[in-house]
């Protein structure tokens, strides 16, 4: 039987009393299953009495108990043992003899700063001092806040307050990754001023600049070339504008306006910019067929509310995956047709030079062509469902022999490499 004898609030451990025995019980980690786990070990009368009592040793003993839980993983036991062992030097040790022992042992720092450690004094090895301030109620913006901190210092980052007001403007001061967006209510209003004068260099940087979709990651994926050359602009205006930011902060403002012109992107309806006259200045009058490397089939027929090019990266959003990279384009009536190979970032352009019929096979004229991006596949697409292959003259050159182009595709992937240009 399991009854409570001690608890404090939150995560903190409890001392129980099961079959007669005390224990301290407490959750860390996660199962196999992602359920918390809880483990427990025994301890005495004389360490109870000491939990009851001070918070602050309590809460040191769970900080070096917890790298030992952390060891047990998501399905192996606790060593009791080792566990154990903890107790003595941590809960009836002399306080200088405590912190000697912390720096012989694993520990969990920021439990402690959420708790209200001093966080100088436990830079300075003296946990028993640290935590005569501490608090039963945790702060985790405060534990986060300071992993950030020594995250930076770790990489040699200082900032300055200017830099620390646009990470928080951004979102991005405790967690990098995080999704940025705009949060002046964050920064001291005497610095917002300034963060808006860097913010408006950025927005100037990047006007006009756009981050397309990119249909052969999926319907909402977008360009990551357009969002390179973006992030670009904005580095390149804001050391020119602001020489002292920090390249943290510049980071951030750059992950700002790409990721609010890539938002708008993923919103806004597929637009390629395809005009929907034909080489001859009138509308297209031959159906298209789009299919896949997986058999998918679809028809597009002239006189619907979207252009060709529109529904065939519509088509090519719903189908594109790592096993599928191969899309074609064709006009039956005129036997012509185009084939994309998005894992080369090249196409092929297919011409019937002689139908097939009385037992002969059709001839066929193919042409392969380096497609640059994502860019480049729209321009393509688009002139090929205005005009047709002759309309793709102007984008070669286009090359007959394979073995000719394999060795013009492997120079291009070199020179991107040699460059560091972003893969499409």
């Amino acid at each position: 039987m399991r009854e409570t004898v001690f608890a404090r609030s939150g995560w903190i451990p409890r001392v129980i009393s099961e079959d007669g025995e005390l224990r301290l019980l407490l959750g860390a980690g996660a199962d196999a299953n992602h359920e918390p786990r809880t483990f427990t070990f025994p301890i005495g009368e004389a360490h109870r009495a000491v939990i009851e009592e001070d918070l602050g040793r309590h809460l040191l003993l769970w900080s070096v108990v917890l790298p030992l839980c952390e060891d047990a993983g998501t399905r192996g036991r606790l060593d009791e043992d080792a566990a154990v062992a903890l107790l003595d030097p941590v809960l009836l040790a002399a306080p200088e003899d405590v912190d000697a022992f912390f720096r012989r042992v694993r520990w969990n720092r920021s439990g402690l700063v959420s708790h209200g450690a001093d966080i100088g004094l436990l830079d300075r090895g003296q946990v028993c001092a640290a935590m005569r301030g501490a608090t039963e109620t945790a702060n985790p913006k405060r534990a986060q806040e300071h992993h950030a901190n020594r995250e930076r210092a770790r990489r040699g980052v200082v900032l300055r307050p200017l830099d620390t007001a646009l990470l928080r403007y951004t979102g991005q001061y405790l967690h990098r990754s995080t999704v940025p967006k705009r949060i002046p209510d964050a920064v001291d209003p005497a610095l917002l001023p300034e963060v808006l004068r860097v913010i408006d260099t950025a927005e100037r940087a990047c006007a006009g600049m756009r981050i397309g979709r990119d249909p052969r990651r999926g319907k909402r994926a977008t360009d990551k070339r357009d969002w390179a050359r973006m992030e670009r602009a904005v580095e390149v205006a804001l050391r020119r504008g602001h020489p002292g930011l920090a390249a943290d902060a510049v980071r951030s403002v750059g992950f700002l306006m790409c990721s609010e012109a890539a938002a708008r992107a993923r919103n806004a309806p597929v637009d390629d910019g395809e005009e929907a006259a034909g080489p001859a200045g009138g509308a297209r009058r031959n159906a298209l067929t789009f299919t896949d490397d997986k058999g998918a089939e679809e028809k597009w027929r002239p006189g619907g509310p979207r252009t060709a090019a529109a529904e065939f990266w519509e088509f090519v959003g719903d189908r594109s995956a790592g096993d599928n990279e191969v899309f074609t384009i064709e006009d039956e009536e005129l036997g012509e047709g185009i084939q994309l190979h998005f894992y080369a970032d090249s196409l092929a352009r297919v011409t019937t030079l002689r139908a097939g019929g009385d037992g002969a096979e059709p001839e066929y004229l193919v042409e392969y062509g380096l497609v640059d991006g994502m860019g480049g596949y729209r321009t393509l697409v688009s002139a090929f469902a205005r005009g047709g292959c002759a309309a793709l003259d102007p984008y070669g050159p286009w090359i007959r022999d394979v073995a000719e182009f394999e060795r013009a595709r492997r120079r291009r992937d070199a020179q991107r490499r040699e460059e560091g240009t972003p893969t499409s």
